[in-house]
Order: structure tokens, then C-alpha cells, then sequence
């Protein structure tokens, strides 16, 4: 999921915000060594804090159904993860960096949630839509200059970067139906001479269009264990007639 994202915001920044701009979008970290190596205009957006948002995180499963309508499968609902990046210009003159993060600001505010055509994989898959927030303050209370101190770099403006995308938890497939019951025989264990017939009974449950009557509980008129019944519209039609010869 998270490279998706990288991915989407690539494209989104390529083609629309810096299009015809001629300017890179990376996401490497930006230490000394970076900065020193680059060469070129770039936007650089630096993934620094992966964590969940327990605020649309939810409850519940959803049924996946097959052909004939029963549930084949169960899949969880997703899980929301917020992905802060860190959104920097380099360009060899800060007035020039100061104006492309302009341009960046105004291109990203126009988007409240990553364009469906820029989704792939699971992103696309789960349909949903994923939302993105640019230069609000952290909740958490973080700073940008703790994230350069980890770098070990000089501080520089920048724009905090938030998506907060979904991941899927997977599908778990649902138990076939039920179609035969366990025959239940009951034996009478009164006392009586060991060599008198014991009366015994075999009991069933009733299903819709069973063709036994009420009254027939001999053992030869149960149905075998493992036999499927015939239930449901099949049930109610009349048994089929003797074969014309």
C-alpha cells in the first residue's frame, strides 16, 4: 500500500502540479549527502512517520456472495494509515525554492483526496476513497526540525504532507453450507427378557418438501447419512413418474 501511494503521488505531481515544469520528484531522505549529490530542480517528499488512524478504524465484516447468492467468503473492514512525508524544493536559489513550494502548495490544495485515475493495486481494488492534507500542524504536536535534526541536516522549509490511505485486511472464506443433519435412533432400555425384540425409532429432522408422511418413522425410510435432501424449489415439484416404456 505504500508504495501505491508513492506511486499516485508521483504521477499527480508529474503530470499535474509541476507539469511542464521539468521538475524531479523524489523520495529520498535528504541528508548532507543527499543535498550535496543533487543537481537538478526537485521536490523531494521524504516519508518520515507511518502510523494508524485509529479514528477510521472500524467494526464489522462484509459478505462476499457467489453465483447462487450464498456467502463464499468474509472480508474485514480496512485498516487507515496516515503517511506523513516531508515535501521540500532544491533548486540553487532559496527565492526559486520558495516559489516552487508555492506552486506545490496551491497544486495540492485543489486536492482533497488522491484522483481515482491515479490508483493502482489495492488502492484501486478497495474503491475507497483516500484523503490527503497538506501544511496542517502535526496533532501529535511534532516539529519539522526535529525530523532535520534526525537527518542531520540544516533546517529548510518544507510542507507536511498527509495521506491517509487504507489497507486491506484480507478475505476469509466462509464454511459451505449446511446440507444433512445427524440421524438421531432412540432404543427402548426398559427391562423386559433378554431375548424380546427392543422397539427402536429413527428421528430426522423435518425439511420443507420432505416426501415421507408424518406417521412413517421406520428405519428403512430415513435418509442415509451423507445423502443430500432434496430441498427448496426442487423439493416442491412432484417426483418424477415411472419411465415410458
Amino acid at each position: 500500500m505504500i508504495h501505491e501511494v508513492d506511486e499516485a503521488l508521483q504521477a499527480l505531481l508529474t503530470d499535474d502540479v509541476l507539469a511542464g515544469t521539468g521538475v524531479e520528484v523524489v523520495f529520498e531522505a535528504p541528508t548532507r549527502e543527499w543535498a550535496a549529490r543533487r543537481n537538478a530542480p526537485t521536490v523531494n517528499l521524504f516519508l518520515y512517520d507511518i502510523r494508524e488512524s485509529v479514528a477510521h478504524r472500524q467494526q464489522g465484516r462484509t459478505p462476499e456472495y457467489g453465483p447462487d447468492g450464498t456467502a463464499v467468503a468474509f472480508h474485514g473492514p480496512p485498516r487507515w494509515f496516515a503517511l506523513s512525508y516531508l515535501a521540500t524544493a532544491w533548486t540553487k536559489r532559496p527565492q526559486d525554492e520558495h516559489r516552487l513550494l508555492s506552486v506545490l502548495l496551491a497544486g495540492m490544495l485543489g486536492h482533497t483526496v488522491l484522483p481515482a485515475g491515479r490508483l493502482t493495486g489495492s488502492l484501486a481494488a478497495l474503491g475507497l476513497a483516500v484523503p490527503c492534507t497538506i501544511a496542517l500542524p502535526p496533532e501529535d504536536g511534532r516539529a519539522p526540525a526535529d525530523v532535520w535534526n534526525a537527518l542531520g541536516g540544516e533546517l529548510k522549509p518544507s510542507l507536511d504532507l498527509v495521506v491517509t490511505a487504507p489497507l486491506a485486511t484480507g478475505r476469509r472464506v466462509a464454511a459451505p453450507p449446511v446440507t444433512d443433519a445427524l440421524l438421531v435412533r432412540a432404543v427402548d432400555a426398559s427391562g423386559g427378557p433378554a431375548d424380546a425384540p427392543r422397539p427402536s425409532e429413527v428421528r430426522r429432522p423435518r425439511y420443507e418438501g420432505d416426501r415421507t408422511e408424518p406417521g412413517d418413522t421406520a428405519a428403512g425410510t430415513a435418509v442415509p447419512v451423507g445423502v443430500r435432501r432434496v430441498r427448496g424449489e426442487a423439493a416442491r415439484r412432484p417426483p418424477p413418474g415411472p419411465v415410458p416404456r
